[in-house]
């Protein structure tokens, strides 16, 4: 049976792949291949599974597809199969053909309507490679993908306000997730010296005596994997996230944030279970934290006023005690109640609209308000307290744009003297004498080598964030942007065994769709003349071709998983030592306001509502 697992796979893949090519106004035909898609991959995985439970259970596993392999870094496309999968893969190609079938009328004569559909099967794509990843870096490829398709839903409306701000600040938080995953994969390579599998952390000899001497590794790759997971099934503190993403079509909610991608970190932690099992430290905080979500988002969800937020924070509060399942070691427990959460949420969002107009009949002619309530015995300022925290959703939003953002742009605004002329002439020569030390490095004092990675990583931190601020010119954010990437590069050409290949392959993905996303924007500027970053401009109806360009440019500097940048990004991390906390956490912070520095350009320039009056003007939100 191992190889066919590689079917569930190439089948959403195939399905994408055709239905880019299908014209737009015939819904049937869209509509009928995503949905067949879906439902022979539903009916495949019935029988691998009814198959996979009379041949006793084993760990069905494929022969690992390897990418890329040097004497010190291999990177492996690995594929395993065992109770995990099998309940994430029964459970989300059902509810996934469900949501499909309900679209196709939902969305009918919608504007986007083959565009909805191509991102749900780019999303079941991503779902897949997860639930069937072998390995972290076959999980992250998925993840990034899960990323990129939920920005794209949650801004399909995309001539309005607030579903395309709403939708990069979603990609905020997931990036930050990104980035955790990234710094759990670094720190392992250091931990196991190699790539290591899933079925390789089911063997505890080998996690123990690993962990044994090297402890601290232990817990710092099991927080960073509670950082991903937290990110991504949106739990304290980043919570917040989940209700914006609301703003998405009411099918895409259901999939996304009710049942399938909201539960991926919980997936997570079921995969690396074995890892931080043994670890008290970690299993007491998961408790806690589980704990702090299950009571914060059933206040907030008491006093919302949207039903959907009400299911979101609702939804929040239930994965917060499937992480207290999982602390207690209550594995099955947590998958039963993984698919009741998924069903139940997918349920109510669907029948959200409808349920709003019932409930407002049934409260004009029939409401009588219940006599007691649990807060009723609580002292009445406590009482009023934590309605009013719950109102405010504990100020989460704010926090994280007081004590995160609004330090880095302030930092960012200092640079604001910087145009594109300036930095050229300022960067490429200080990056040429940087080239000219690392040839001459074995002529440097010792201690050169700790320092210059450091300061290159800095200069190229600050070029990147001066981008994130960025609010004049386009181009100049996106030049800073991929000039990040040459920094870091430097930066770790300075460690040992980093070859010039390597070099090029984590480049030559930025160089590339560097080149390419400047020629689009300085297209587009002769044609619109100047274009900022103030507003939203929303130029991709008048400039479909060059949007979809840009967007495929942002894609690749990203290091989204369509250019040897994929495998370069991860490449990077494997030669930062295990002792360059600092080096490691600079790079990273360099990766997170990479992304949303390119996002944020992409969005303010091509979505939203359009810049020219004689465009019919959305409501904000949708």
């Amino acid at each position: 049976m191992n190889e066919y697992l590689i079917l569930f796979l190439a089948i959403p893949i195939a399905g994408f792949l055709l239905s880019l090519f299908l014209p737009e106004k015939n819904e049937k035909l869209i509509s009928g291949l995503t949905s067949g898609t879906v439902g022979l991959v539903f009916i495949m995985a019935n029988i691998l599974t009814i198959k996979w439970l009379i041949d006793g259970r084993p760990n069905l596993s494929s022969e690992p597809v390897v990418l890329f392999n040097s004497d010190h870094y291999r990177f492996g496309f690995d594929l395993l199969f065992d109770k995990i999968t099998a309940i994430y893969l029964l459970v989300g190609s059902f509810l996934t053909f469900l949501v499909t079938v309900y679209s196709s009328y939902y969305l009918h004569r919608e504007n986007g309507y083959k565009r909805f559909f191509n991102t749900i099967l780019f999303f079941f794509i991503g779902y897949m490679i997860i639930i069937f990843s072998g390995n972290l870096e076959t999980l992250f490829t998925g993840w990034e993908i899960l990323g990129i398709s939920s920005f794209l839903l949650i801004a399909f409306y995309r001539d309005r306000y607030l579903p395309v701000k709403n939708a990069i600040k979603v990609f905020s938080i997931y990036r930050i997730g990104d980035v955790g995953l990234l710094l759990a994969m670094w720190m392992s390579h250091h931990l196991f010296h190699e790539n290591i599998t899933f079925l390789k952390l089911n063997n505890y000899e080998l996690v123990s005596n690993h962990l044994l001497s090297h402890s601290y590794l232990g817990v710092f790759i099991s927080f960073m994997f509670l950082i991903a997971a937290y990110a991504k099934s949106a739990q304290m503190p980043f919570s917040s996230w989940l209700p914006r993403a609301m703003e998405g079509p009411t099918p895409s909610s259901a999939i996304f944030y009710g049942s399938l991608s909201v539960h991926i970190g919980v997936f997570l932690m079921l995969r690396t279970f074995p890892f931080w099992e043994h670890q008290l430290v970690v299993r007491i905080f998961i408790a806690v934290m589980g704990l702090i979500s299950m009571l914060l988002a059933t206040g907030i969800a008491r006093v919302q006023s949207s039903v959907k937020s009400q299911i979101a924070y609702s939804s929040i509060a239930q994965i917060g005690i499937i992480f207290v399942e999982l602390a207690l070691g209550l594995e099955n427990l947590a998958l039963f109640h993984f698919a009741g959460n998924a069903f139940l949420r997918t349920y109510q969002l669907l029948v959200s609209p409808s349920v709003v107009s019932y409930l407002i009949r049934e409260q004009f002619y029939n409401f009588s308000p219940r006599e007691k309530t649990i807060e009723s015995y609580f002292p009445e300022k406590l009482r009023n307290s934590l309605y009013v925290l719950s109102l405010k959703e504990w100020n989460l939003d704010s926090m994280m744009y007081q004590y995160l953002w609004n330090p880095m742009k302030t930092f960012g605004k200092k640079f604001d003297f910087l145009t594109l002329k300036s930095s050229i002439y300022i960067f490429i020569p200080a990056y040429f004498v940087g080239i000219v030390l690392y040839i001459y490095k074995e002529y440097l004092p010792a201690g050169y080598h700790d320092y210059l990675p450091i300061v290159f990583s800095i200069i190229g931190l600050v070029s990147v964030m001066k981008a994130f601020v960025e609010r004049k010119h386009a181009r100049l954010g996106w030049f800073l942007v991929i000039l990040n990437h040459f920094w870091v590069a430097l930066a770790i050409s300075f460690n040992e065994n980093f070859s010039f290949y390597e070099v090029i392959i984590y480049l030559s993905g930025i160089i590339v769709f560097g080149i390419i996303g400047y020629i689009g924007l300085q297209r587009l500027k002769n044609l619109e003349g100047n274009v900022n970053l103030v507003q939203f401009h929303g130029h991709v109806y008048e400039h479909p071709k060059i949007a979809l360009l840009f967007f495929i440019s942002c894609l690749g500097v990203t290091g989204f998983p369509i250019t040897p940048t994929f495998i370069g990004e991860d490449l990077i991390y494997s030669h930062i030592n295990e002792h360059q906390i600092v080096l490691a956490c600079l790079v990273s912070l360099s990766f997170i306001l990479d992304g949303l520095a390119i996002i944020r350009i992409y969005g303010r320039v091509f979505l939203g509502p359009h810049l020219k009056t004689y465009h019919e003007i959305a409501y904000r939100s949708s």
